[in-house]
C-alpha cells in the first residue's frame, strides 16, 4: 500500500468543528489512537502530516511506532496574519516572526515546515481561489529560511500565481495545486518539487449535498486534466488524500485517491512506479534534518 502524504490527525472528516473541541484542551490520545489504527487496518506504514495549533500531530508521532507506523509532522502550519491558514496553525506578521515559528516548530520536534501561500478554492466563483496569495517574494524568503534552518517545506497552495510562486521558491511539495495551467506544469517537470493533488477532498463531495454537482464536476474535471498533463510531463507527484478533511477518512482516504489517479490514468506498472518515486521522494527530504 501506499502511504498518505498529506493528513490532518486531529481532524476527523465528518464535523469539523466537533472534532476541533475534543482536542481544544489538549491533543485527546483516545482519538488519535483510533486514526492511527484506521491506518493500520489500512495496511499504511507511511503518514505525513500537516500539522495543528493543538499538539495532536506530534502525539501522533510520538504514538505512531506502536502501530508500524513511520509518522512524520510540521507540528503545526505558518500563515501570514490575515491570510488564510489558522485552522492548521500559527501566524506572523514579518518574516522575523516568520523565522522565529520555523525555530518553535523545530523545537517541538517538527520534521519539516508547513507554510499557507494561499486561500482555499471558491466554491460560490468558478476558478477562483480565496483571498490573495502571498507575494512571490516574500514566499520565496520564507523557503529560503526554513531551508537555512534545515528543514524541507509542504506549501498549501492554488491558483496559476500561487503555484508559480511557490515553485519558484523552491518549494519541496506543493499541496493541492488547484487551477493550474499547462506552463505550471512544465514548471513542476522541470522542478524538485514533488506536487500532492489531494483529488479526492472535491471528488468524495459529489452527491454529499454540501455543494451542487454541477459546482464540482469542473474543478474535478480541471484536476484530472493537470494530472493527466503532469503524467505526461514525468513531473514528480506522490498520493496524499488530506485525510481529515470532510468526507475524505482517515485510512480510507488514502485508497480513495490512489483509485481517483487509476480511473484518471489507468491501472499500469508505469503509474504505480511514477507514484512509488514521487513518495520516495516525500521520503527522503521530509525528515527532521537531526536524521
Amino acid at each position: 500500500m501506499f502511504g498518505e502524504c498529506h493528513a490532518h490527525i486531529f481532524m476527523d472528516g465528518i464535523n469539523y468543528r466537533e472534532a476541533v473541541k475534543c482536542h481544544k484542551d489538549g491533543a485527546d490520545e483516545k482519538i488519535i489512537r483510533e486514526h492511527l489504527e484506521a491506518y493500520k487496518k489500512a495496511g499504511i506504514s507511511f503518514v505525513r502530516d500537516g500539522g495543528d495549533p493543538y499538539g495532536a500531530s506530534v502525539l501522533a508521532r510520538k504514538l505512531a511506532p506502536e502501530y508500524d507506523i513511520d509518522y512524520r509532522t510540521s507540528a503545526f502550519a505558518i500563515h501570514k496574519a490575515g491570510h488564510y491558514g489558522s485552522i492548521v496553525g500559527k501566524s506572523f506578521t514579518d518574516l522575523k516572526e516568520f523565522h522565529n515559528l520555523v525555530l518553535e516548530a523545530g523545537r517541538q520536534g517538527a520534521d519539516f515546515i508547513k507554510i499557507m501561500t494561499t486561500g482555499l478554492l471558491d466554491f460560490a466563483d468558478q476558478g477562483k481561489v480565496t483571498g490573495t496569495p502571498l507575494d512571490k517574494k516574500e514566499v520565496c524568503e520564507m523557503v529560503h529560511i526554513a531551508h537555512e534552518e534545515g528543514f524541507a517545506v509542504m506549501s498549501h497552495t492554488n491558483g496559476v500565481y500561487g503555484v508559480q510562486a511557490a515553485i519558484e521558491a523552491g518549494v519541496d511539495s506543493l499541496e493541492h495545486g488547484n487551477y493550474m495551467d499547462e506552463e505550471c506544469i512544465s514548471m513542476l517537470a522541470d522542478s524538485r518539487t514533488v506536487w500532492v493533488p489531494t483529488l479526492v477532498t472535491v471528488r468524495n463531495l459529489r452527491g454529499c449535498g454540501r455543494y451542487e454537482d454541477r459546482v464540482l464536476i469542473p474543478i474535478i474535471r480541471k484536476a484530472e486534466e493537470n494530472l493527466f498533463l503532469a503524467f505526461q510531463k514525468k513531473a514528480q507527484v506522490a498520493l496524499g488524500s488530506d485525510a481529515g478533511a470532510y468526507m475524505v477518512m482517515h485510512g480510507n482516504g488514502i485508497v480513495d485517491e490512489y483509485t481517483a489517479f487509476r480511473s484518471v490514468l489507468g491501472d499500469s506498472d508505469d503509474l504505480e512506479n511514477w507514484l512509488r518515486q514521487g513518495e520516495n521522494a516525500i521520503k527522503t527530504r521530509f525528515r527532521h534534518p537531526r536524521f
